[in-house]
């Protein structure tokens, strides 16, 4: 017997790994589903098997979200679909090592991916959630965010923005009917590490946590109310003492005049 759906989830990177789980969690927990990714044959297998097991609505929408026209097809659905209460902006890319040396134009297509397409997504999600009074955008970042010294290559960059921009998002949105949550994975077994050119085994097992354990976290800290939720971490302390003093440097970050440090001592005339 069918129930009646909390409305309609697009989930964007949903033909494997995170967005795949996704996208069965979602199903389980009622939501009718917009599977979108590039591999059209993927997201159909999946779409049948979902269908099947839930009986939610399950409808394919192939798009590759590097490529502008795509992205901007699949925010236009955002924007029409008036079911439509739930975004996971989970698409992502990422390059092998350092930025010297390495292929420009993949950058490129890695932050018209991480950064571009994900905000275009984002801005007409909350904007339409906002029009409508209800809805919950969930985007995907990465702890590397939080220490892109210790990654090369301009992929940690992009996921710093991912994070900045959702808690500009919140501080916008806060006490409205809009959620928007943040999502930071560790290291995730998924076919991320293969695209990307990097060697899967490059973490230690005990490092890496499976898709599954991920998302089941992730929505536990949805459900939880949390504004950026990190899975992998011990203590919730330790990121809450960061914000804390991150935020208590705020006063100091515009005067009118430098810093006493960098104060400039005329040389004597000889």
């Amino acid at each position: 017997m069918s129930h009646a759906s909390p409305g309609t989830a697009l989930v964007t990177g949903a033909s494997s790994g995170i967005g795949k789980v996704y996208a069965d969690r979602l199903a389980k927990r009622g939501y009718d589903l917009i599977l979108v990714a590039r591999n059209r044959a993927r997201l159909e297998a999946l779409a049948g098997e979902l269908a099947a097991a839930t009986g939610r609505r399950i409808e394919v929408l192939a798009a590759d979200l590097a490529e502008p026209q795509d992205a901007a097809r699949v925010a236009a659905r955002i924007v029409e679909d008036p079911t439509l209460t739930l975004v996971v902006n989970n698409a992502g890319s990422g390059t092998e090592g350092p930025v010297v040396g390495a292929d420009a134009g993949k950058i490129d297509a890695m932050v018209q991916l991480n950064v571009v397409a994900l905000t275009r997504l984002a801005v007409a999600a909350v904007d339409t959630f906002a029009r409508r009074g209800r809805g919950t955008l969930i985007n995907i970042a990465s702890v590397v965010a939080l220490v892109p010294e210790g990654f090369p290559g301009a992929y940690a960059a992009t996921k710093a923005y991912v994070l900045a921009f959702s808690q500009s998002l919140q501080s916008e949105l806060q006490g409205g009917p809009v959620r928007v949550q943040a999502v930071l994975p560790g290291a995730t077994r998924t076919e991320f590490f293969a695209r990307a050119g990097l060697d899967e085994n490059l973490f230690p097992a005990e490092a890496v946590m499976s898709a599954e354990d991920l998302v089941d976290a992730a929505l536990a800290g949805l459900d939880m109310g949390e504004a950026i939720t990190i899975p992998p971490l011990p203590d919730a302390a330790g990121y809450e003492a960061v914000t804390a003093a991150r935020l208590a440097l705020q006063p100091g970050l515009s005067l009118q005049h430098p810093a006493l440090r960098y104060a400039i001592t005329a040389k004597p005339v000889v």
